[in-house]
């Protein structure tokens, strides 16, 4: 085994410390306009003048310990809805090198849903591109989300520096920290195309819903449950960078598998009762809970095939049964209304499966039996299970 030198590891972990020190040193929040949701009406938490001086000694200490450094910048995808802040930098990697050594540094900014944030490993064509092997760098090649850790401060051959409490967790959360910006320069050409509402019963209607999907979104956390945006609150997501005005309700997804019990007392504990049951868990099951002033929360789940995913549908007065059929999807993080959720990876494909290849013309007039291009026929419930699936309250 070659013999490392103790000069440069000596000199990795004191910058490797200064690194963790720095760990959030970035502090971004956005807000979306009550106007357009596709455009963010302010812009905090910029570089402060300490955070400058301290970047600029970063830099100066690793020159002085014979570090070369390449800094990675991109545009911040969140501007590119505002034509007078798209064209906006801000860094995401630093790549420090030593010899045959590398530290790299990700950047993360905190965002408005209360975690963190880093963009993508992306060099532009400028650069020099065996600086180091890039491809062995294994961290942020593609942007990711993350829960806020709490850090703690550890001695490493008497360094100081600071790393996750719990180390195991944050890197549990790497495989799956994907991250998908909403396309904002798309839901601005949207808004162009077809102007949002912005009369008093949809700003209602858009504050009810937002309000109705924290409570869900903090209720299934608690319980551990993943979920995504679903049906037309995903459309929304994906088309607008918004809730539609015309949908009246807050749609979720749930594979079978994270079913838990204690779904629906939950719910109804934290104020939400429950409107509808239909289906079991073994078929079809789907839950609507009642919220503030009509506003309710659909949550349907998924069962896996081996070539699709489904969720079912009932209608209540006759029985029938319906399917709607989706390509097999990953999950990735996004930011919707402050919050952070999953939302399909493969998003075009899951909207396009629902809303076939017209999803970006709105449609106000939609039966769910027979509107989604996806749908089947599936049947009728036996007459004598129908107290157990078909359950109105």
């Amino acid at each position: 085994m070659q013999k490392i030198n103790k000069n440069v590891v000596l000199a990795l972990l004191s910058l490797t410390s200064l690194v963790f020190l720095l760990f959030q040193l970035y502090y971004y929040k956005f807000y979306l306009s009550q106007k357009n949701g596709a455009i963010f009406s302010k812009v905090r938490g910029s570089q402060s003048g300490q955070d400058s001086t301290r970047w600029v000694g970063l830099f100066r200490t690793a020159e002085k310990m014979g570090f070369q450094w390449l800094k990675i910048i991109n545009k911040d995808p969140r501007l590119d809805g505002m034509d007078d802040l798209s064209g906006v930098e801000i860094p995401l990697h630093y790549i420090f090198k030593l010899a045959s050594h590398a530290i790299h540094l990700v950047v993360f900014y905190e965002r408005s849903g209360n975690y963190l944030w880093h963009g993508p490993l992306r060099l532009k064509q400028h650069m020099d591109r065996k600086f180091v092997p890039f491809r062995k760098l294994h961290f942020g090649h593609y942007p990711g989300a993350y829960e806020k850790p709490e850090l703690q401060l550890v001695s490493i051959d008497d360094l100081k520096v600071r790393i996750p409490k719990n180390p195991y967790s944050f890197l549990e959360e790497m495989s799956q920290s994907r991250f998908l910006e909403c396309r904002y320069r798309e839901a601005r050409a949207f808004f162009q195309l077809y102007p949002d509402d912005a009369s008093l019963d949809v700003v209602d209607f858009r504050k009810k819903a937002k309000s109705l999907l924290h409570l869900a979104v903090l209720t299934l956390n608690n319980l551990g449950v993943k979920f995504w945006l679903s049906s037309g609150t995903c459309l929304g997501w994906y088309r607008q960078c918004n809730v539609i005005p015309h949908s009246k309700d807050v749609d979720l997804g749930v594979f079978i598998k994270d079913y838990k019990a204690d779904i629906i007392p939950a719910f109804q504990k934290a104020g939400l009762p429950l409107k509808h049951k239909f289906g079991k868990v073994e078929d079809s099951l789907e839950l609507s809970f009642q919220g503030e002033d009509g506003v309710k929360l659909d949550i349907f789940f998924f069962y896996e095939e081996d070539d699709h995913i489904w969720n079912g549908g009932t209608q209540a007065k006759s029985g029938k049964k319906f399917k709607y059929l989706f390509p097999k999807f990953t999950l990735c993080w996004t930011e919707f209304v402050e919050l952070k959720v999953h939302v399909p990876c493969e998003t075009l494909q899951y909207v396009e499966a629902n809303y076939g290849p017209d999803w970006k013309v709105p449609v106000k007039t939609w039966d769910w039996k027979s509107s989604p291009s996806n749908v089947q026929y599936n049947g009728v419930w036996p007459v004598d299970e129908w107290d157990d699936v078909i359950q109105i309250y």
